[in-house]
């Protein structure tokens, strides 16, 4: 693994030394009549990772035309070929010992760090960074220190490469040593969180982070990154996260706030609105996702909501545009036991129509006949017809089911009590 972040991190360097079939040389003049011919044949062979061949045409390439960037692609197929003594001495004997192309003296290191010729590999990377100056080589010599497990000198270097152009990527493996190698945990994440502050959290940076808080199991350090990151990616999976903690947290409030800003979840958002008991978001949501989906039960719901939602349910032309939508559900939805018992205790309770609404219970009791809300219902229903003695009798029966000491069902059976013993009066 480590030799092929190497060798990944070479690749980045040679920025000409591209893997894609586009491959392009910095002189587009052709040097001679086969040469076009000659590259297409040496990418087919890199394709099929037959990099010793690859390698050999890219060397008459740079041999027939002289160009460097045929060399370069020439010895990247040779380290994919892990052919890495060939480059050594390929290398020597193009330099002669002369630090003039730094790209080769590049790939002779990691050539080096790949026989685990460390010390020689760590005296060629010193003198290449004094020479060149260029971060990704102070980054190479990190790499060897790493490899050596002196970790405060590859600190110095990242830390040096860092200084220069506060590179992030130079930051990310200075904050991995941190972390990993010498357990200085609140340190790594301190660097990263300062370069977020003020360079801002970039997905490199923003998934380090993760990483780290996930490690130390920082649930609000975690939250925190994933807010960040959705601004700069408003990934599905990062969206899924930030609900998951909040719902994690229980922090209703803010998990509403986030979805209310992305519209990242309708339904979810819906649901929150229903938990917390704000009928009048509900309302304006359930019609929202109806308007979308066409999906009929968020007339329904709409419906429920607006006649929870408002001030005054005695309002006529209300309860006339809620049971219409009621109605309209039904149509579809003949055997919705919630939406039958909800129309038909509408028309009970308000005396619109007492014998329709006990007629929509009756079917809702056919889907449910245990229901302690739909034989309420119905008992409220009785009463309302005049019907005591058939109304305490349900209404004694709800008492004994789930859902039987609700307010309402006790408030139902006072006033059920209470016509039965006028009633008997009567009689008297």
């Amino acid at each position: 693994m480590y030799n092929y972040l190497v060798i990944l991190f070479l690749l980045f360097a040679f920025g000409g030394c591209s893997t894609s079939p586009n491959f392009q040389v910095a002189n587009n003049e052709k040097a001679f009549e086969q040469e076009d011919k000659m590259i297409l044949i040496a990418l087919r062979a890199e394709e099929l990772r037959n990099y010793t061949i690859a390698s050999d045409i890219f060397n008459i390439l740079y041999i027939k035309s002289d160009k460097k960037e045929y060399l370069y692609r020439s010895l990247k197929n040779d380290l994919s070929d892990k052919q890495y003594e060939k480059i050594v001495k390929r290398v020597d004997e193009i330099t002669l010992g002369e630090f003039k192309d730094f790209n080769l003296i590049r790939i002779k290191i990691v050539a080096l760090i790949s026989l685990n010729e460390l010390e020689l590999a760590k005296t060629i990377s010193i003198l290449l960074v004094q020479e060149s100056q260029e971060v990704n080589d102070y980054i190479l010599a990190s790499e060897i220190y790493v490899k050596l497990q002196k970790y405060d000198t590859a600190l110095k270097y990242l830390e040096s490469a860092y200084a220069k152009d506060f590179n992030e990527k130079v930051l990310d493996r200075l904050s991995v040593i941190l972390y990993v190698n010498m357990d200085r945990k609140k340190d790594a994440i301190a660097q990263l969180e300062s370069h977020s502050l003020i360079y801002g959290c970039s997905k490199l940076i923003c998934n380090r982070l993760l990483s780290f808080y996930s490690d130390e199991n920082d649930i609000d350090g975690l939250l925190s990154t994933y807010l960040r990151l959705y601004e700069i990616d408003k990934d599905e999976e990062v969206t899924k996260k930030i609900i998951q903690i909040y719902g994690y947290k229980k922090d209703y409030i803010k998990l509403m706030t986030f979805l209310e800003d992305s519209s990242s979840d309708d339904k979810l958002l819906l649901q929150l609105y229903i938990q917390l008991k704000n009928y009048d978001k509900a309302t304006k949501q359930a019609m929202k996702i109806y308007n979308d989906t066409a999906e009929i039960d968020y007339l329904g719901q709409n419906a429920i909501f607006k006649y929870e939602s408002a001030k005054d349910k005695n309002d006529i032309g209300m309860q006339s545009r809620v049971i219409n939508k009621l109605k309209r559900v039904l149509q579809i939805d003949d055997d919705n036991a919630l939406y039958l018992n909800y129309l038909g205790y509408l028309l009970i309770d308000h005396e619109i129509d007492v014998k329709l609404g006990m007629t929509y219970i009756q079917k809702a009791l056919k889907q449910q006949p245990d229901s302690s809300y739909y034989l309420d219902s119905m008992a409220w229903g009785y009463y309302k017809l005049g019907k005591c003695s058939k109304a305490e009798k349900l209404i004694l029966k709800v008492m004994k089911l789930e859902g039987g000491n609700e307010p309402e069902v006790l408030e139902h059976y006072e006033k059920i009590k209470k016509c039965k013993q006028i009633k008997n009066k009567g009689k008297q």
